[in-house]
């Protein structure tokens, strides 16, 4: 029977983390104390609904929380810090803090530490996520406990409902890109100065021009999508941003 801490205060261990080529350790005390924190647990790094839904999604909506008065996104895993690093890398999650629980022990001390074996996983973390205050955990969402890996519950929009149920969702912008495009860059560096959060398709690996033009109508870089609706080249955007602020 999987343990909600609902109202308990988090397990007291030590992380060890890799930064670079050093080895750094991090207490729960240095994560928490004095800080709103959303906690979101899985079953294991580079695993299918892991890196395609659950960490994508948080990293999307992390302005949305620091709005909202959340100081840091957290997504742990009983994996060792150099798998959590390169996950991290092929994520780009960065607006997420990868913490490795290589032993288990604050996933056990969560009452979350499950048997994987029949995937050939051992010991790992059943998903969930909290929100943790000053290290209080005042709410869990816990996926039921039913076969498989259950994604129901502990996802970013369900936690971000209950930090403030009437908090405004950004749209999603897709930027199509080409390696070496200077109006690319320019794109990419005009939605980072609205923190937008965007997808970036370059083409190349199976994307090609001839998609870009099925999907754009244009076979030019970069073309850019913000809600569903085509905005255009780096010129469109800046112009888009200038409107939307006059009419503001």
């Amino acid at each position: 029977m999987l343990q909600n801490k609902e109202g308990q205060r988090v397990p007291q261990v030590t992380f060890k983390t890799r930064t670079d080529s050093d080895w750094l350790e991090i207490t729960s005390q240095d994560l928490f104390s004095g800080k709103t924190v959303v906690v979101f647990s899985l079953p294991g790094a580079f695993t299918p609904t892991c890196s395609s839904a659950h960490v994508p999604r948080y990293n999307e909506l992390a302005g949305v929380f620091a709005e909202n008065g959340v100081d840091e996104i957290i997504c742990l895993s009983v994996n060792d810090a150099f798998v959590m690093n390169a996950w991290a890398a092929d994520q780009n999650a960065e607006n997420i803090r990868f913490i490795p629980d290589g032993n288990g022990e604050f996933t056990d001390g969560m009452g979350m530490l499950v048997d994987k074996d029949n995937l050939g996983f051992g010991k790992r973390s059943w998903r969930y996520s909290m929100l943790v205050r000053d290290g209080l955990i005042e709410k869990m969402f816990i996926e039921p406990e039913v076969e498989g890996d259950p994604y129901e519950v502990s996802d970013a929009d369900t936690m971000l409902a209950h930090v403030n149920a009437d908090a405004k969702l950004p749209e999603p912008v897709t930027i199509f890109t080409k390696p070496g495009c200077p109006h690319c860059a320019r794109a990419k560096a005009l939605l980072a100065e609205q923190g937008a959060t965007y997808e970036e398709i370059a083409l190349g690996g199976g994307i090609s021009a001839a998609t870009l033009r099925a999907v754009s109508g244009r076979d030019t870089t970069p073309q850019v999508f913000i809600g569903g609706k085509h905005i255009g080249g780096a010129d469109d955007l800046e112009a888009h941003y200038k409107s939307t602020v006059s009419v503001g």
